[in-house]
């Protein structure tokens, strides 16, 4: 089992914690790493993109000019893809990007990226984050405290709308409750910071779904 140093909100060290082996001490699985994550970027694409066929652009009512006779090519309107302001042939219209890979590939990338931040050594476990008011300034100085400045994603148990709030103005920090923990937000952040009630939560949610797969 991994052991983790758990620290308080000063970076001081104040005990020792186990992680689970099924969760925090997988193998690394770059494969379904990149497969979630192209799904969860592929899912916020909203999709609106659009383009105007030949038959949405303005003009173009009647034929240029005749036939034949006139020595020029022949057209039937100005607003035919190969005018310059005519319609665009086969530009994006919109569309929902919107698809799903299955819970257990999800659960295993999200094991793969847990692991991967307990393998690099930049899983930082709090005691306890209890702020009285949102303040980005007393977020700044507990991240400096772990040395987890240079951006985190901090993770309570719960929601916690004092914690959101301090971490929303700092460029690279984002603070969410475990469950919504997801492979990208773990991956791109540099640093994980979780409470001990938030692992436990994480360590339940992950295993509790393996041992229901064995019955």
């Amino acid at each position: 089992m991994p052991k983790v140093a758990v620290f308080n909100t000063k970076g001081e060290q104040v005990g020792e914690m186990e992680l689970s082996d099924e969760v925090f001490g997988q193998p690394v699985n770059e494969a379904v790493l990149h497969e979630v994550v192209t799904m969860q970027l592929a899912n916020r694409r909203r999709g609106t993109h659009d383009t105007k066929t030949r038959g949405e652009v303005r003009g173009g009512g009647r034929k240029p000019w005749r036939q034949k006779g006139t020595g020029r090519a022949r057209h039937g309107s100005i607003r035919s893809p190969i005018w310059r302001g005519g319609g665009i042939v086969f530009g994006p219209h919109p569309r929902d990007y919107h698809y799903k890979v299955p819970k257990k590939v999800r659960r295993l990338a999200l094991k793969s990226a847990l692991s991967s931040k307990v393998g690099e050594g930049k899983i930082f476990v709090l005691e306890a984050l209890e702020l009285e008011a949102p303040k980005t300034k007393d977020m700044v100085q507990i991240l400096q405290n772990l040395q987890a400045g240079k951006g985190a994603l901090v993770v309570t148990e719960g929601k916690d709308e004092h914690v959101i709030k301090s971490a929303r103005n700092i460029p690279k920090v984002k603070a969410l409750p475990a469950d919504q923990l997801n492979v990208y937000d773990v991956l791109y952040h540099p640093n994980l910071v979780m409470t001990k009630d938030a692992v436990a939560k994480v360590e339940e949610v992950l295993t509790s779904e393996v041992r229901r797969g064995h019955h």
